[in-house]
């Protein structure tokens, strides 16, 4: 699948800080792109390169093909930053308006743009409102539509369900899906795993401004599994030198298992049938993104500890 974003070796230092250290990653056009981190891992300045309020100090950007134009292209992406840039004192109507028009909609098309947001979202009374006297939840409903309304080919949402209730986060989450169902790519930028293997399909994970794990979220699922499986069953003997497997955990009705070695599947199911273990059901169970981004920060510490040593 083609590329709408590419990053080549981009990095961005400030004083002695390293902010972006040489990262490179592709983002396919369509896609539900995580940008994964722990805060202050760098992923608001890549953003902020990206969308051109920074330069980098070396590396490029390639926006659909072509070296990145912040002059022609920023008009064709969408940001909502995780610190809200609305008005205030403006009135909700007039500053939408404002903004579908920066983004290079005439008057006429931006009106029946807001118009049918503002009706799809439940807005309309908010017409004349001024956005101080918007809670946070509708605060952020209003700058997702000020990010998307101009139909952007990409769309940078940095914590968008920050201050939503269920209802509302389920809103904007069937939004996203159907944005990119109708061609847009999202990259959305969060610390909060369990969001990120919901929505996206393809992440990057960055720590202390370096890329240290990408790919498709399914395929790093089956990367880092650990042969764990789980099993619904009457009861589980105790296992002794001849089980080919060893309990990892056990709670309510479900036995958590992990496989020796050398053995497989069939052999675990042959041993508890010749144990008379009635089975209910039996399950690989795949790590979270949670696990796999404890594992590899962890890793990548103490690969960072050990070089140091060594140096």
């Amino acid at each position: 699948m083609a590329s709408i974003l590419e990053t080549r070796d981009l990095k961005k230092y400030f004083a002695t800080q390293k902010a972006v250290d040489n990262i490179s990653l592709s983002v396919a056009q369509g896609s539900i792109f995580g940008l994964l981190g722990p805060n202050g891992a760098g992923k608001t300045t890549l953003i902020r390169m990206i969308t051109g309020i920074f330069y980098p100090d070396s590396g490029e950007i390639l926006f659909d093909g072509k070296k990145f134009d912040p002059l022609n292209d920023v008009a064709k992406i969408g940001y909502m930053p995780e610190e809200r840039g609305l008005y205030k004192k403006m009135k909700i109507g007039e500053q939408t308006l404002y903004l579908a028009q920066l983004k290079g909609l005439n008057r006429k098309d931006a009106t029946k743009k807001v118009k049918e947001w503002f009706i799809k979202f439940g807005m309309e009374s908010w017409w004349n409102k001024k956005v101080e006297d918007l809670s946070k939840g509708m605060s952020q409903k209003l700058q997702f539509v000020t990010t998307v309304l101009h139909n952007p080919k990409l769309i940078i949402l940095d914590e968008p369900f920050s201050g939503l209730d269920p209802v509302n986060s389920n809103l904007i989450k069937d939004e996203i899906f159907n944005l990119a169902k109708n061609g847009s790519t999202i990259i959305f930028s969060t610390h909060r795993m369990e969001q990120v293997e919901e929505i996206c399909n393809q992440i990057v994970l960055v720590n202390k401004g370096q890329k240290i794990l990408d790919g498709e979220i399914k395929n790093l699922k089956q990367q880092f599994k650990e042969n764990l499986y789980s099993i619904g069953a009457s009861a589980i003997p105790e296992t002794n030198g001849s089980a080919p497997f060893e309990v990892s955990n056990t709670m309510n009705d479900e036995t958590v298992i992990k496989i020796n070695d050398g053995k497989s599947t069939n052999d675990v199911l042959q041993y508890l049938l010749q144990q008379g273990v009635v089975i209910h059901s039996f399950n690989e169970v795949l790590p979270s993104l949670n696990d796999i981004f404890i594992k590899v920060v962890e890793g990548t510490a103490h690969a960072r500890q050990f070089q140091e040593i060594k140096d």
